[in-house]
């Protein structure tokens, strides 16, 4: 099975640096604190992290936005043993649910008693996930009505000369981690398929892309000054 075969990759890869995975994270995993920030959820609303990880960025949302309800899911039942963990030292087990699934197809109602969300979230997960189209098209299905779903991940780096480019890319694939060159074109047509509105922002120089779908009456896409 597909699935089972990622996750068994996934804990292989990533088991073995869960206690180094944040502090190296940091480094090239650029704007995710920025995304956390203009998830902006209303007190009692509901956000989902798909592909939690260690559980950083669901940590970092619980203390910005005390008011909403956290929750997370990953295939990497390793990733998901630290994150426990962590979220318990922080103090936040009680307010972030954090359960094992696959992006392509979990159950959001029995895993959590969740139909829809308010705000979902992949950080640097699209460029992890071999069925990522079919990812987003589950995730777009589960936002609630006036809610969004938002992806920050790497882009193409077209700016700077082509070795860096080179350079970047195989080292992200030693982990297998592989950008998505056309992801800003799935992206619109999930949001022409779901009658969503489309923002694509490119960040630190066209390092990192990041895009939101909100629910709602289709409007053309619009692409943002560049912003850090």
């Amino acid at each position: 099975m597909a699935s089972k075969a990622h996750a068994d990759l996934m804990d292989r890869v990533y088991g073995r640096q869960q206690a180094i995975y944040n502090i190296t994270r940091k480094y090239f995993l650029l704007g995710r604190d920025a995304m956390i920030e203009r998830l902006a959820p209303g007190t009692g609303q509901s956000v989902l992290e798909i592909g939690c990880g260690t559980g950083r960025n669901l940590i970092a949302a619980a203390r910005r936005h005390p008011g909403a309800r956290l929750y997370g899911i990953d295939i990497s039942s390793a990733m998901l043993a630290r994150a426990a963990r962590d979220v318990s030292r922080a103090g936040l087990a009680p307010r972030i649910r954090m359960a094992a699934g696959d992006a392509v197809d979990f159950d959001a109602e029995k895993l959590f008693g969740v139909a829809q969300f308010d705000r979902i979230f992949f950080s640097y997960a699209i460029s992890m996930i071999p069925e990522w189209r079919q990812s987003l098209e589950h995730a777009a299905s589960l936002v609630a009505p006036g809610g969004q779903l938002m992806v920050i991940d790497f882009g193409q780096q077209k700016t700077p000369p082509g070795w860096v480019r080179r350079g970047l890319f195989a080292f992200l694939s030693r982990f297998h981690v592989r950008p998505r060159g056309d992801l800003r074109r799935s992206f619109y047509r999930l949001a022409l398929a779901s009658g969503g509105k489309l923002t694509f922002t490119p960040r630190f120089g066209g390092y990192a892309s990041e895009l939101v779908l909100t629910a709602g009456p289709l409007e053309p896409v619009t692409r943002k000054t560049q912003a850090a």
